[in-house]
């Protein structure tokens, strides 16, 4: 693969084809540097444009990122009112970015909930990069796991209140599939920067055999190198799911 030959490290069979990205720490980054928080999440955004860039250069084909959870609406309104402003902000300034990387932005999670300028700029961004074929970057905004699973059992449960679905036939790729993620295939990969080491509520359905690297590095810290890092430990690991390692060699 051309995009690899600044990379010989990795195996190029040995990709992932989804990774998952917990990006943690800006607060702790802006605190440590006397500053304050929104200014760990602006420099954050620099980090957010090379881990694009280098998925898009290895061949990544997704790459979802937990910007804004639920939980994080019970900010101070100060810190949210910023963080909206510098989403806006920050779609407009990267779209070059991602149209140069044939990088395609799509969302996830209850977008209705975000502010009416910030909601236009992403469907705006989406429609014009939706023929980008490189790499697809989800941003998840006002997103939960439990969330995402109760807006799924109401749709499952409407179906059966309404004769149109029997109960028995509940499956696992049923509920997959009613998700607001099932297009995208699970991640191979979730990393998660900071030093924190639990997932906050996070594709908590999709990540069932994900491989989990947990890095010290704060998120505005985190280099291509770090990325580099994150890929070279997953491709030490032996990815059973649930199997057995003679299993897995047949």
């Amino acid at each position: 693969m051309e995009q690899l030959l600044n990379y010989p490290q990795i195996q190029s069979n040995k990709i992932p084809t989804h990774v998952a990205i917990i990006m943690d720490g800006n607060g702790r980054w802006a605190k440590k540097q006397g500053l304050m928080r929104i200014f760990g999440h602006h420099k954050g955004v620099d980090a957010v444009r090379g881990a694009i860039e280098f998925a898009a250069e290895i061949g990544i084909k997704y790459v979802t990122m937990y910007a804004f959870s639920t939980e994080n609406w019970n900010r101070p309104p100060i810190e949210v009112n910023a963080l909206m402003k510098l989403l806006v902000d920050s779609i407009e300034k990267e779209l070059p970015t991602l149209m140069k990387n044939g990088i395609r932005l799509k969302t996830l999670g209850n977008i209705s909930q975000l502010p009416g300028n910030c909601a236009e700029q992403l469907f705006k961004a989406e429609e014009q990069t939706k023929n980008n074929d490189n790499t697809t970057l989800i941003l998840a905004l006002s997103y939960s796991g439990r969330w995402d699973i109760t807006q799924a059992m109401k749709k499952i449960g409407n179906d059966i209140q309404n004769g149109l679905l029997d109960p028995n036939s509940i499956t696992d790729e049923l509920i997959g599939e009613t998700l607001n993620t099932a297009q995208y295939p699970d991640p191979d990969l979730l990393i998660r920067t900071s030093g924190e080491q639990r997932i906050s509520n996070f594709l908590l359905w999709e990540i069932a055999y994900s491989e989990v690297y947990f890095t010290e590095v704060l998120w505005p810290d985190f280099t291509k190198q770090h990325f580099l890092d994150a890929i070279l430990d997953y491709q030490n690991r032996e990815r059973r799911f649930g199997k057995t390692t003679e299993q897995i060699a047949k």
